[in-house]
């Protein structure tokens, strides 16, 4: 973070005045112990929203009585004992965690974007790898066409339909270095251009297809299992550390491509770098939950209002809060109908809470 004159005002002091300097450097130290608390806040409340979905359902758990089978079952790791266990474990626990994943690497990989192409609107799917994966899944839900067969033929064709529009981007960006505003409106191009394919298989295909491919296209944690797991973990920690390890540089492209180049950061090597990481971890995760919404919209714009928009902090503040929205969603469709998808019910928390961020959010944020 650079420390500017209106920043140093903000945290009482002149900008200028050798005297004010302690005072400057102790409110910048009370500063970042905030966010950090922050960050804390979050976490914490993502463990209880963890616990709280875990204990939903028709055989309802307690908070404390859901650690305290996790622990039980950790320390003595063997056969399950206790009917808690087993509800917890081997019915609860996979879809849980898919979710808690899911919200983290997508509101990362959305607050990556927003700062990358410099746009508030910006999200994980922004390049059209939502509508990429959307037509690979229609394909091998309706035609039973898929590059793998077996039970892992529509996350598959998922995944690689997804990297196409983002690879054509990437491409792209290696030709003419687009600006931020082209990646966004060849990332609109490519979505209509799908989603009109999509569209032709979805009528000529059999009913119960396309009803599949409608609830596989608004998202759903029900598929979600121990196998799908380790998947999704890898794209979304590599994902993760890479970004983590561009927050300078995004912090910088923030701030404009002028001023990156003028201190010697080459913006096109670095704005492919983050869209092959957002694109590969999107792609991973949507291939096996489908096209959650809004999670890694508006997961970043909370976490901004909170913790500002250094990128260090930002990112895994995102992702925290993309985590409590997503367990929020979820325990919503564990008290409501567990036939909801959940998708459906981060875009009704997701529109109106836009929405509210939209008209209450400061310029300077940005």
């Amino acid at each position: 973070m650079r420390i500017t004159g209106k920043t140093l005002d903000r945290l009482g002091g002149k900008g200028g005045d050798p005297l004010d300097d302690d005072a400057i450097i102790g409110s910048y130290t009370a500063y970042k112990h905030t966010r950090t608390m922050m960050i804390l806040v979050v976490a914490l409340m993502a463990a209880i929203l963890f616990a709280i979905d875990l204990g939903l359902g028709k055989y309802s758990i307690s908070i404390v009585d859901v650690y305290t089978s996790i622990f039980d079952r950790l320390i003595h790791w063997g056969p399950i004992e206790t009917l808690d266990q087993l509800v917890v474990w081997d019915f609860r626990m996979p879809r849980v965690i898919v979710a808690v994943i899911a919200g983290f690497g997508l509101a990362m990989a959305g607050a990556a974007m927003q700062s990358m192409l410099k746009n508030p609107l910006a999200d994980p799917y922004t390049t059209g790898i939502s509508s990429g994966a959307a037509l690979g899944a229609t394909l091998a839900i309706t035609m039973g066409f898929s590059f793998l067969p077996g039970n892992y033929g529509t996350v598959v064709n998922a995944f690689v339909f997804a990297m196409i529009p983002a690879m054509f981007i990437v491409v792209l960006s290696t030709f003419r270095k687009p600006s931020p505003a082209m990646i966004i409106l060849s990332g609109i191009s490519l979505m209509y251009i799908f989603n009109a394919i999509q569209s032709y298989f979805m009528l000529v295909a059999d009913p119960d297809a396309a009803s599949s491919v409608y609830a596989w296209t608004v998202g759903t944690l029900a598929n979600a299992s121990w196998d799908n797991i380790p998947f999704i973990l890898a794209v979304t920690l590599g994902g993760g550390i890479v970004l983590m390890y561009m927050a300078r540089v995004l912090n910088t492209m923030n701030a404009g491509d002028s001023y990156s180049k003028s201190i010697g950061i080459n913006v096109n090597n670095a704005r492919i770098i983050l869209l092959v990481t957002v694109s590969i971890m999107a792609a991973g995760i949507v291939s096996f939950t489908g096209i959650i919404g809004f999670v890694g919209l508006v997961g970043p714009h909370i976490a901004r209002i909170f913790v500002g928009s250094d990128n260090k902090i930002l990112i895994p503040a995102a992702g925290l809060m993309g985590s409590c929205v997503m367990l929020l969603a979820d325990c919503a469709v564990q008290f409501v109908s567990t036939s909801i998808p959940v998708g459906i019910i981060t875009a009704i928390i997701g529109g109106p809470l836009f929405m509210f961020l939209i008209v209450r959010q400061k310029k300077e944020v940005w």
